[in-house]
């Protein structure tokens, strides 16, 4: 897009050098390459005969024609500045995708580089038990409530950012966010399920986190809370809604924590 833009300001740049209007005092003009004024005379280029031409400078209306070709020059050098700072920005992109490892995943920005979270077993709890989370096999319909959770009441990937930026590939085009988890006795509940046979349908509660998302390259995005966080345990998540198939990367926002992904390593003691 950049090269294609750039290539349009360099055709109407050649354009503009090209053709100027040298405006008359009666409101018509000549297309000229260049002129200049000599003493009381005016001599140009003509565009449309290809030749050097002259003409009285008190039939020239020299004020009109220097603003506009002012204002056309003003206008190109603008565009210019634009193009240069869109391709600037495609290039920063384009650099901070390269970080990105391959493949799908979710990755924490730290600094100039990223942190790969790891992918977090979750368990579908019902009335009949518990069932590890098979992506691509749905769990089995029963009437009534269950919920979807992860073991432990906290996170191991802490961050002291209070809006914390990620990657997130995805396999496919699935929805995706952030979302806030409760801890409970001894794990963390993602999602709350209702289960309705009658309809076969699975009504899915998420504690969703108003978050920006930014496409940075084909499946892949960057994401961060449109708002600072409060305190607790979190997860960036990907789901088809309905289906149970939610995927998590869980983390904990502690401003306090010393052991933190996203700040600097305790220096060794000696």
């Amino acid at each position: 897009m950049g090269v294609a833009r750039y290539l349009i300001f360099l055709l109407a740049f050649s354009a503009f050098a090209a053709n100027v209007k040298l405006y008359l005092k009666d409101g018509d003009f000549h297309l000229v390459r260049e002129y200049k004024v000599d003493a009381d005379r005016v001599r140009y280029y003509s565009v449309e005969r290809g030749d050097w031409e002259e003409l009285p400078v008190n039939l020239v209306d020299l004020k009109r024609t220097e603003d506009e070709t002012k204002a056309r020059q003003a206008k190109i050098e603008e565009e210019a500045k634009l193009i240069t700072a869109e391709d600037k920005a495609e290039r920063e992109r384009a650099n901070e995708v390269l970080k990105v490892p391959a493949g799908p995943g979710v990755h924490l920005v730290v600094g100039d580089g990223v942190h790969t979270i790891e992918h977090a077993e979750s368990e579908v709890h019902t009335s009949k038990g518990r069932t590890i989370l098979q992506v691509l096999s749905p769990i089995p319909m029963v009437s009534g409530k269950g919920t979807v959770e992860v073991r432990g009441l906290h996170s191991v990937n802490k961050v002291t950012n209070e809006r914390p930026e990620f990657y997130i590939q995805l396999s496919t085009e699935e929805r995706f966010g952030i979302i806030r988890l409760k801890p409970e006795k001894d794990y963390r509940i993602v999602e709350r399920l209702v289960f309705v046979p009658i309809t076969k349908e699975t009504v899915e509660e998420q504690q969703q986190v108003e978050i920006f998302r930014l496409q940075m390259d084909e499946g892949l995005y960057k994401i961060w809370p449109t708002k600072p966080l409060e305190p607790g345990e979190y997860a960036v998540v990907e789901y088809t809604e309905g289906k149970v198939n939610i995927q998590v990367w869980d983390f904990a926002y502690d401003p306090k924590a010393k052991q933190a992904l996203d700040s600097p390593p305790t220096p060794a003691k000696h």
